[in-house]
């Protein structure tokens, strides 16, 4: 097989003029790239979904429960990436089995950790999420876990599930969260996220109410995936008919609690005083009754766009490679509500603001009549400068966190502001310590996740929330005067503007665990692009946690080049201050970069 890096320098050096474009989404990031070369646009791209591109739910559900998975065969394996296990009941790879299994060994894991409190269980929209659920609420009244689920019997936003595990250990009160004790609650929630219609997902929040790290995750795949080799059948469960009304399972309000929280974390009454029209389309996710409640209680000009929920989502629009997917950050995925916000001929729109959601609510996409879909990243950087100015009861020293493969456009907005940032590996796990303690103030992903905290500097979640960065959205408008687009502009005026892309190659298991092993010496080259490198990095210098590859930084350019953990493939990220034909001689040595180092 060819080398990643080989592959990677001839998409780039072969590169034909940018006269066709295409957006390249799948890490979520609006950005113009070289179609065939970097990104195949599939011919339907951004247009509505037609028969043949829906999932039949009821085959995908039956081979939920009729397909066993073959714990030797690797991809039928319990895996948890950055969110959790995700795959396809058609693929054997989330099946009953899998969720018996891993359900099982959570309850293990927390009895091992003296977790004993109230498990808070969610689940969104998709076709498999709820037989996972009814699964996991057997297998948990088996194991004789107080469980918590959905008061009205229907879906639940992750950060939802985040909010209501945090409250239930201390958040909000005068002693604050607990993390060790008698009595903590956790939670899991049933969300492949964006993911197509056919896929599933499941992943455990332990009382911290974030992603759990690796340690946790490692010893919960391993010992499921033991389970599913001898034993996943011998597992105790009580039939859901049974487990439903029985004394292990609680009905808990989380609509409400979230809903009535609200004003501690986004100023709402701002956003009612200043009429912001609002238009919040839950792309037929877990918030769709969400909006609704948000709009009636606070008083505000907000409209559900599409309140309908559809498990094959048959009012999609196809995203960038031709399939349903629920990326609030995608342009294609966002075509419909893109669509609405065009300004008519008399330059007005519907909506002053219009936001989307993915299908568990914890990522955001904002679109503004000015700017339209906005780029994650420049959302990211106006809401941080935004929040540190008008947060008074946030802590001094609340520091900025960000991912490493995030823009320095952030870097810049946190040095002009006075306020330390804190670079992080990917993954949201990462930020959970400081959103716990209030020592980072704000934490963002490149992916359009984030979260921050209270008004008053406490808590709010530790996992990402995408309903109270789309409401941000408003309230920004509604003390500012100006849509976020605006803002970003005025950014750049000051900072400078960035081009910033992405690219896959396939690359082996090998070929990964060699990457994801590099040190800073491996790195020979002194210059990337006509710049002097000031930096090698393998470890986030945020948490020096493993980055699993290498980034690459110079006064004005970076690179970063670390294998996926749920795809064969690796990704070089770039970006630069020096315009896009900077950023493709970026991309080319930093194809050249990595190749060196591997030895290739």
């Amino acid at each position: 097989m060819p080398s990643p890096s080989s592959i990677l320098l001839s998409r780039i050096t072969t590169s034909q003029p940018r006269n066709g474009r295409c957006f390249a989404q799948r890490n979520g990031l609006i950005q113009a790239v070289v179609r065939d070369t970097l990104c195949p646009m599939h011919a339907r791209a951004g247009q509505p979904a037609q028969p043949e591109d829906l999932i039949d739910v009821d085959e995908v559900v039956s081979a939920y429960y009729d397909l066993v998975p073959d714990p030797t065969i690797p991809a039928q394996k319990v895996v948890f990436g950055t969110s959790g296990h995700r795959g396809s009941s058609l693929d054997t790879a989330f099946n009953e089995a899998h969720i018996v299994a891993t359900t099982a060994a959570i309850v293990e894991y927390r009895r091992s950790q003296g977790t004993d409190g109230t498990l808070y269980l969610g689940r969104d929209t998709h076709a498999l999420s709820e037989p996972a659920w009814r699964t996991a609420i057997e297998v948990l009244s088996g194991a004789g876990v107080m469980t918590a689920i959905d008061s009205r019997g229907s879906y639940t936003p992750t950060p939802a599930v985040s909010h209501s595990i945090l409250l239930a250990n201390g958040a909000g009160t005068e002693a604050g969260v607990r993390t060790t004790g008698a009595g903590l609650a956790d939670g899991i929630v049933v969300t492949p996220s964006h993911n197509p219609p056919r896929d599933g997902g499941f992943k455990y929040n332990p009382p911290t109410g974030g992603p759990a790290g690796s340690d946790a995750t490692s010893w919960i795949a391993d010992r499921a995936n033991e389970l599913l080799a001898s034993g996943w059948r011998d597992v105790p469960r009580v039939p859901i008919a049974e487990a439903i009304d029985g004394p292990y399972v609680i009905k808990h309000d989380y609509l409400e609690t979230y809903v009535a929280d609200l004003e501690n974390v986004i100023d709402l009454e701002a956003i009612r005083k200043a009429g912001v029209r609002i238009g919040a389309d839950p792309l037929g996710g877990a918030s769709v009754d969400y909006w609704g409640a948000i709009g009636e209680r606070y008083g505000l000009e907000l409209t559900v766009v599409n309140p309908e929920v559809d498990p094959a989502w048959h009012f999609m629009t196809l995203d960038w490679d031709g399939k349903i997917r629920m990326d609030c950050s995608s342009p294609n995925a966002m075509a419909s509500l893109r669509a609405k916000m065009t300004p008519d001929a008399e330059g007005k729109t519907p909506y002053d603001v219009a936001t989307g959601n993915d299908a568990d609510s914890d990522r955001h996409g904002i679109v503004t009549p000015d700017g339209g879909l906005m780029n994650p990243n420049h959302f990211l950087a106006v809401a941080i400068e935004y929040l540190f100015t008008h947060r008074p009861g946030w802590p001094a020293d609340a520091a900025v966190g960000k991912t490493l493969v995030s823009s320095s456009l952030i870097d810049r907005v946190a040095a002009a502001i006075g306020r330390t940032l804190i670079e992080v590996p990917v993954g949201f796990k990462h930020f959970v310590p400081g959103l716990l303690d209030g020592s980072i103030g704000f934490g963002g992903e490149e992916s359009a996740g984030a979260s921050f905290l209270r008004k008053d500097g406490t808590v709010w979640t530790t996992d990402k929330d995408g309903i109270i960065l789309a409401l941000l959205a408003s309230e920004i408008i509604a003390v500012t005067g100006k849509t976020p687009s605006q803002l970003h502009a005025a950014q750049v005026e000051r900072f400078g503007a960035s081009a910033y892309a992405r690219i896959d190659a396939p690359a082996t298991k090998e070929q990964k665990a060699e990457l994801a092993a590099l040190s800073p010496q491996d790195v020979t080259a002194t210059e990337l692009a006509g710049e002097p490198i000031i930096d090698r990095l393998v470890r986030a210098p945020g948490n020096g946690a493993a980055i699993g590859g290498l980034k690459v930084t110079t006064a004005d350019a970076w690179f970063a080049a670390r294998p996926s953990g749920t795809e064969d493939v690796y990704k070089i990220y770039a970006e630069s201050f020096k315009g896009e034909q900077h950023l493709e001689r970026v991309q080319k040595e930093a194809a050249e970069v990595v190749a060196a180092a591997l030895g290739e």
